[in-house]
């Protein structure tokens, strides 16, 4: 196979094996990959597992630029290991861009995966976002006549969560673009917009940097849960839920806990005509075609 597709929660992402497919990730190709109308469609690119000493997973959203750290798209990609026998085993350890991360596979039947996403980071130049403070806790702020209050951290990429004016797909939709191209914030934010529903649960909606809109988001939760619990508005426990489902957020020994569930859609191979369009100047009847018999006589 070229590449398999996986859900979580609606956050779907493409897996690209560099052992199947030497896919060259430059932002035209990974943006035709991820087009919905004239490529595959997605909500990103899984590349991986890599060797040479980097990192064992490169992340890119839609829009051809690359991520350091997803939720969802780590728990995609751990299943994918897992399921395919590249593990040692149900608990591993995996290093991205944004830092490394521990998986575990809590119930293989039901795909259920946790990630431990390591600490909150509030400290402002961790996120960064420019700012006289240290740190941007319960900060008030104003975007496009929005008046409401942020807090800013890093979960290893950077988030902006916002209190004051609901967790509505209109409002996210919005004010979300405007907050994640704000001066503010010089290499973009990813933005959840946080309704308290009580001690252990919250509501978000989300604006994804380099994504837009998005149905579901493991980092953003984690952010969304971490800046809550900051502010004294809910314990260790919390589930946090979102158009697309709902994740379990842990707060333990410091680090975050993040577990749900994963769900293969499908897989398949990239077309003559798609592959010409990821190899420009290439014709489509030039590129040698995957073996529809999958290898077998």
């Amino acid at each position: 196979m070229h590449f398999r597709k996986y859900d979580g929660l609606g956050n779907d992402y493409i897996v690209i094996d560099p052992s199947d497919f030497a896919f060259e990730p430059t932002p035209a190709a990974v943006r035709a990959v991820c087009d919905r109308h004239r490529g595959i469609g997605s909500d990103g690119i899984l590349l991986g597992p890599l060797g040479g000493g980097g990192p064992d997973l490169r992340i890119f959203n839609p829009d051809g630029s690359e991520a350091a750290k997803s939720g969802n798209g780590l728990r995609i990609f751990s299943w994918y290991l897992y399921e395919r026998g590249f593990s040692a085993g149900s608990e591993f350890s995996l290093l991205t861009k944004g830092g490394r991360v521990t998986a575990s596979i809590v119930d293989a039947e039901a795909k259920l995966v946790r990630i431990d996403m390591g600490p909150p980071d509030f400290q402002a130049a961790s996120v960064p976002v420019l700012a006289r403070e240290s740190e941007l806790v319960d900060h008030a702020a104003e975007f496009g006549g929005h008046r409401c209050r942020i807090t800013c951290l890093s979960m290893g990429n950077p988030h902006c969560v916002v209190l004051g004016l609901g967790s509505s797909e209109d409002v996210a939709r919005e004010v979300g673009p405007l907050i994640e191209r704000s001066a503010m914030f010089p290499d973009r934010v990813n933005v959840q917009f946080l309704e308290v529903l009580g001690p252990s649960g919250i509501r978000i909606s989300i604006w994804e940097r380099g994504a837009g809109y998005t149905l579901a988001s493991g980092s953003s939760s984690c952010a969304a849960a971490a800046a809550a619990r900051r502010l004294g508005l809910v314990g260790d426990d919390v589930t946090v839920r979102m158009p697309g489902g709902c994740l379990e957020i842990r707060f333990s020994g410091g680090t975050v806990l993040m577990t749900g569930p994963v769900e293969k859609t499908f897989e398949g191979n990239f077309s003559g005509d798609l592959l010409a369009r990821l190899n420009p100047g290439t014709a489509a009847h030039d590129l040698p075609l995957p073996d529809p018999s999958g290898g077998k006589q």
